[in-house]
């Protein structure tokens, strides 16, 4: 099911691609966060993808009470997992909801990896 609003003019539809996007790029823009993470189910692997491919990292949902993401993380050694999780939630529902108009029901941040950033 796509994003979908009524107006007085007419109908507007947003794709899972779109808002999946949205949330790659909110989240990855969050301090802490390395990267989006795409899981290999075959192997169990992790893989950090690479920025213009943070949509892939992110599975959308949309129903009528609103729309459900869960975000598949990699965040950086040292800081603290639960307020970089919590700049995230804030981080992603903000943006969805201001930027599409749509209520954000649940946002779930699984953290798949952790990995040491170089400070060169």
């Amino acid at each position: 099911m796509k994003g979908k609003m009524n107006t007085d003019m007419g109908e507007i539809v947003i794709d899972r691609d779109v808002l999946a996007k949205y949330a790659g790029t909110a989240t990855t823009d969050c301090i802490g966060i390395v990267g989006m993470a795409a899981v290999n189910m075959k192997d169990g692997v992790t893989k950090l993808l690479k920025k213009e491919s943070a949509g892939r990292g992110v599975n959308v949902v949309v129903s009528e009470d609103g729309v459900s993401i869960e975000l598949h993380v990699i965040v950086a050694y040292g800081v603290s997992i639960r307020a970089v999780a919590q700049n995230v939630l804030e981080s992603v529902r903000y943006k969805i909801e201001e930027f599409t108009g749509l209520k954000v029901e649940k946002i779930n941040v699984i953290v798949d990896g952790v990995r040491i950033v170089d400070e060169d």
